[in-house]
C-alpha cells in the first residue's frame, strides 16, 4: 500500500500549504511490463494499495486533474508519498473499506462544488437582470 498528502503553493505566504479537500488526485500504477495495475481518482490525500503478480521496478504516476490548482498554486504541488512493501503490511478488508469511503467522500465534494457553481451563476444572472 502507499499513503501520499498534497500540499499546495500559497502565493501570499510563499509557503505549501495543506490542500484544499475538493483537489482531485489520479493514482495510476504500471509493473515492469507496463501493464496498469491500478488506476484510480483520489482526493487531496489518500490511501492506494495494488496487487502485482510480476516482480521487478514498478512505475507509481501521481497527477492533479484539477484546476484549482493551476489557478490557485501557480501550478505548484508537493507530494508526500509513504509505500510499504510486502505481504503483511495489508489488512485488506479495512483498506477496501476506506477506499470506498474516499470514493464517496470525493464524488460528494464534486457535486457539493457543482451546487456551489451554479448557485453562483443563478446569482450572477439574478443580479444581472434585475
Amino acid at each position: 500500500p502507499g499513503n501520499y498528502r498534497t500540499q499546495l503553493w500559497d502565493k501570499q505566504s510563499e509557503s505549501f500549504l495543506p490542500s484544499t479537500p475538493g483537489l482531485g488526485m489520479h493514482v495510476e500504477v504500471k509493473d515492469p511490463d507496463g501493464k496498469v495495475v491500478l488506476s484510480r481518482q483520489y482526493g487531496s490525500e489518500g490511501r492506494f494499495t495494488f496487487t502485482s503478480h510480476t516482480p521487478g521496478e514498478h512505475q507509481i504516476c501521481l497527477h492533479s486533474n484539477s484546476t484549482r490548482m493551476a489557478l490557485f498554486a501557480g501550478g505548484k504541488l508537493r507530494v508526500h508519498l509513504d509505500i510499504q512493501v510486502g505481504e503483511h503490511t495489508n489488512n485488506y478488508p479495512e483498506i477496501a473499506a476506506n477506499d470506498k469511503l474516499t470514493e464517496l467522500q470525493l464524488r460528494a465534494r464534486q457535486l457539493l462544488d457543482q451546487v456551489e457553481q451554479i448557485q453562483k451563476e443563478q446569482n450572477y444572472q439574478r443580479v444581472r437582470k434585475g
